[in-house]
């Protein structure tokens, strides 16, 4: 029965950093495009403590989804750890962003 109380506080805690995921329900394809040539190298892995997508990925994801999703944008903006700003790439703000958003859509 806890089991099932925690795993439904998760589930809770998290829907409002989903719903900031897109504004529209529609992610921007950019964000997929710049996940899929440069953020997937270390997220699809968990290389240098990337905070890995897919299955199991909320429980990871859930403190940094914690903070709201400027503070995850600002993140991957300015790098942190061994992630460098942007992801190593010259992407915009906006395409930052839109990555960021794709990733979090994929949280399972």
């Amino acid at each position: 029965m806890l089991k099932m109380i925690c795993a439904g506080a998760l589930a809770l805690a998290l829907v409002p950093a989903m719903a900031m995921a897109s504004d529209s329900g529609k992610l921007n394809p950019a964000g997929e495009k710049l996940y899929k040539s440069a953020c997937i190298a270390c997220h699809s892995t968990g290389a240098a403590n990337a905070p890995k997508l897919g299955k199991g990925s909320k429980k990871v994801w859930e403190p940094l989804l914690e903070k709201g999703m400027d503070e995850v944008v600002s993140i991957a903006i300015n790098g942190k750890g061994s992630m460098p700003a942007r992801g190593g790439t010259k992407a915009d703000d906006a395409a930052v962003r839109a990555a960021v958003e794709y990733m979090v859509s994929r949280v399972q």
